[in-house]
């Protein structure tokens, strides 16, 4: 009776009778070569095609490389592209380890010895030392979710079942009030250091400012908390040369405080002791009225609106500080306009005097000392058109000179300047007529005799 062999390994099973005096010998050899190498056997696989199918022989055999596999592990080498590997379609367990540059993708082949796919394979990357098995049709991984119980933290594992528990297993020694820092080499629990842990900017929300204070004289703050300034020495502020200087409704008092060269938009004048103005300009005064307080103190603003509501007497009248508030490059006093006074030295105003009372007395001061007023300054000859018998009115603020030239036939023509008349009769040729026309007159043509050309000075 012959021998047969066994459908996974492949050992020599001797026949009843079969082997006398020799059985020993094969015996030893089914251990020696079959049963120790399936168990704890490596073979190095050099890897030759992209398709190979691992070797095998019936019985046992001294020689590795006719006989890959039944080996319990494999060692792939030298593979020169990505390469499947076809294992007999037999059940089995293997440690694969694939030490080439390429993917190693095991599978069961259908026939043994063929390179023909049976079923699923298990792709086992570069470098990777992975345990499979087969059921003879597919190859399956061995899976870290498929272990069951604790990996002890000396074997890669923690030891614990519980997230928790296992970062805790694996952190250093803890301590309270800490932060897990590295310092590049090992990690340990520790304070953060401000200058060199901390980056970026913290937002408001989270306590901070939402803004980037790195520089030392500036304060940039966000939200809508109260902000406190407190310092031990002298300070300054300096505030954006644009934009608006806001602060909530109410009422805000500037103690001991010198404004230079500011605007003040429509001020309400009040009774102050004691402080400087200066290089003030008070844009709206009723009448558009522009004051010049160069000189002019807190005190001296006082007394004038005081005297503006008051019986004036000679006193209020002709001080230098009143005169001052009035006066622009001529310091033109109120005594200057006698208008609105009873004497060149006593300007009493009446009891009802406003602050627009002010503004027009000190518009007049300026009008009747300013050189600029005068007719010619500023002024030039311009054509115009006039017709008979319609008025033309001076509207430009300061005395124009009117120039008309006449056609030369017999009739009458007059020229009414608020009630000074121009008239001429039984004139032949050309007539000129010349005349200053105030600021707010009006005048016109009349009679029989058409404009020629007209000329005003303005």
């Amino acid at each position: 009776m012959s021998s047969t062999y066994s459908s996974s390994l492949r050992a020599e099973l001797i026949g009843s009778g079969d082997q006398a005096g020799t059985w020993g010998t094969t015996t030893n050899n089914n251990f020696a070569y079959i049963f120790d190498s399936a168990i704890a056997g490596i073979n190095t696989v050099t890897v030759t095609s992209t398709a190979q199918a691992l070797t095998y022989v019936n019985g046992p055999t001294s020689s590795s490389a006719l006989n890959q596999s039944i080996y319990a592990i494999l060692k792939f080498n030298s593979a020169s592209a990505a390469t499947a590997i076809y294992a007999p379609p037999a059940p089995k367990i293997y440690i694969i380890w694939n030490n080439t540059s390429y993917t190693i993708t095991i599978y069961n082949s259908t026939v043994i010895g063929n390179t023909t796919a049976a079923g699923l394979g298990v792709a086992i990357l570069t470098g990777n030392k992975v345990m499979v098995w087969s059921d003879g049709t597919n190859f399956y991984e061995v899976q870290a979710q498929n272990l069951t119980g604790t990996l002890a933290i000396a074997n890669g594992g923690t030891g614990q079942i519980t997230a928790n528990a296992a970062f805790n297993a694996l952190a250093p020694a803890q301590t309270n009030n800490r932060l897990l820092r590295s310092d590049g080499t090992n990690t340990s629990f520790a304070q953060a250091v401000l200058t060199t842990d901390v980056t970026g900017v913290l937002g408001a929300a989270n306590g901070g400012t939402g803004i980037a204070n790195n520089a030392a004289a500036t304060l940039n703050r966000n939200g809508n908390h109260a902000l406190t300034l407190t310092t031990s020495a002298t300070t300054s502020i300096t505030l954006p040369t644009t934009g608006t200087l806001a602060t909530l409704a109410g009422t805000e008092t500037l103690t001991n405080k010198t404004l230079t060269s500011p605007t003040l938009t429509a001020p309400v004048l009040g009774t102050p002791s004691s402080g400087t103005l200066t290089n003030c300009t008070f844009p709206t005064l009723n009448q558009n009225t522009t004051g010049n307080a160069n000189t002019a103190t807190l005190a001296t603003l006082a007394t004038l609106a005081t005297f503006a509501t008051s019986a004036g007497s000679a006193t209020n009248a002709s001080a230098a500080t009143n005169a001052t508030f009035a006066s622009s490059a001529t310091n033109a006093s109120f005594a200057t306009n006698s208008t609105n006074s009873t004497n060149s030295t006593n300007s009493t105003n009446s009891t009802n005097a406003t602050l627009a009372t002010l503004a027009t007395l000190a518009t007049l001061a300026t009008l009747a000392t300013n050189a600029t007023n005068a007719i010619g300054n500023g002024q030039t000859w311009q054509a115009v058109t006039r017709t008979q018998g319609v008025p033309y009115t001076n509207n430009t603020g300061k005395p124009i000179m009117l120039s008309i030239n006449i056609a030369g036939t017999p009739g009458a023509f007059i020229y009414g300047v608020t009630g000074i008349g121009l008239s001429s009769t039984n004139q032949t040729g050309t007539l000129t007529a010349t005349a200053i026309i105030p600021n707010g007159s009006t005048y016109t043509q009349a009679g029989n005799t058409a404009t020629q050309a007209a000329y005003e000075l303005r």
